[in-house]
């Protein structure tokens, strides 16, 4: 197959309020290696918040924010106006979703199928290769059909955002490590943050699906089912960790529930529950003959009234490969997080009795470096430097499979 360079690079960003962290993202954008790439800002906010004594002043520092890109974006930059007066959001159509899509889209009206997309957040920092590495990562692995690039949430030196960061940080890992180690395709990491892809693919799943929050992961689950999703790359991005509650689910609102001592949202899933996961996955060819109770099939039985879930996967199917293939698609990253969750609270594990089977288990050989894991230890009870500590391993975990998987 012959191998075509990927052209030039946009980036898509969403900026609400992140006057104060502009001149730092100025910065890391002007200071790339790469030469050829054009930024795409879409400034937003709900149009009806200038009527909002308490919101006026976000929309204000949005217009501050566009004139500042105005003034000091020494590269090819493009502002898409979604906050000044009658140009906000109308409506239910609105929040970060809604202006990563569109900042995406513009890039598509302009771009060519392999030029490549890189997403960002207002408050990420990056190292200045960043925008070269994802390009050569994808001219050396040129079929794949988009990336979810590697993070790392830096300390802020703020006890509470610390603690809280960590805290959300090890349940991300633990999720991924144990979708990892079961070889689960919906094993991705989803920060809008920190995402890329050719322009090619956007088109291909019919880009980005608006939602309030969370179309990181929907997106992420679209371009799985497409094609081949890369999850390592040289250079990695570095998500700000703080309270917010600009989006409704994700980092900043995890954070706050967290600071308030309510995980219940985010736990710590047992490894018991991938296995299930990966019975039921192993279930599929036999499905193509016949029913077989499966874990994750009772689930689904129990949560839609329907007793033949695979029936009409079957009817469609004219051969076992593309009924395993519809089995994956159905039994995706959504339905498989569905599952765990109702597993979980069903059978009442604790976070750090989950942590601790798990490391017991799966990664016995780093508990000599962790004297404070015992039987009975908290959460609440550990320090920053050792949450940080148990969370740098399972970064040294992760990426391991990552690596391993990169060919």
């Amino acid at each position: 197959m012959l191998k075509m360079e990927h052209g030039r690079i946009h980036i898509a960003i969403p900026l609400m309020d992140e006057l104060e962290n502009l001149p730092q993202l100025l910065n890391d954008i002007r200071a790339q290696d790469a030469d050829d790439y054009r930024v795409y800002f879409c400034v937003n906010q709900p149009d009806v918040w200038w009527k909002n004594e308490e919101k006026r002043s976000v929309c204000e520092r949005n217009l501050q924010s566009m004139d500042f890109i105005k003034d000091h974006a020494d590269f090819p930059a493009k502002i898409i106006d979604r906050c000044s007066r009658g140009k906000g959001w109308q409506g239910n159509n609105l929040g970060v979703g809604w202006a990563r899509k569109v900042a995406m889209d513009a890039v598509q009206e302009e771009a060519n199928d392999r030029d490549i997309i890189i997403t960002l957040d207002g408050d990420t920092r990056f190292n200045a290769g960043y925008f070269s590495s994802i390009k050569t990562n994808f001219n050396e692995h040129n079929t794949a059909v988009g990336l979810s690039v590697p993070y790392y949430h830096k300390l802020s030196g703020s006890e509470p955002e610390d603690r809280a960061i960590l805290r959300y940080e090890i349940y991300m890992r633990n999720y991924a490590i144990n979708l990892w180690r079961i070889g689960n395709p919906y094993r991705f990491t989803a920060l809008g943050s920190a995402m890329a892809m050719p322009v090619s693919s956007y088109r291909a799943i019919g880009g980005m699906t608006p939602k309030k929050s969370g179309e990181d992961f929907y997106f992420l689950q679209k371009l799985v089912k497409y094609g081949e999703l890369l999850t390592w790359n040289e250079e990695k991005v570095y998500p700000a960790a703080r309270f917010s509650d600009r989006v409704f689910f994700g980092t900043g609102p995890a954070m706050i529930k967290g600071n308030r001592g309510d995980w219940d949202s985010y736990p710590v899933y047992h490894h018991r529950l991938f296995e299930e996961v990966k019975q039921t996955y192993d279930a599929f060819p036999a499905l193509y003959r016949e029913d077989i109770k499966t874990p994750l099939g009772e689930y689904l039985s129990g949560k839609t009234g329907r007793k033949k879930i695979w029936e009409p996967l079957r009817k469609n199917a004219p051969d076992e490969k593309i009924f395993i293939k519809a089995c994956r698609e159905k039994i995706d990253g959504l339905r498989i997080l569905q599952f765990l969750k109702h597993s979980q609270g069903e059978r009442g594990y604790s976070d750090e009795e989950c942590l601790l089977a798990n490391i017991r288990i799966l990664h016995a050989g780093i508990l000599n470096d962790f004297d404070f894991l015992v039987d009975g230890f908290t959460f609440d009870e550990l320090s920053v430097g050792q949450l940080d500590k148990l969370r740098d391993a399972l970064v040294a975990i992760e990426e391991a499979y990552q690596k391993e998987h990169h060919g």
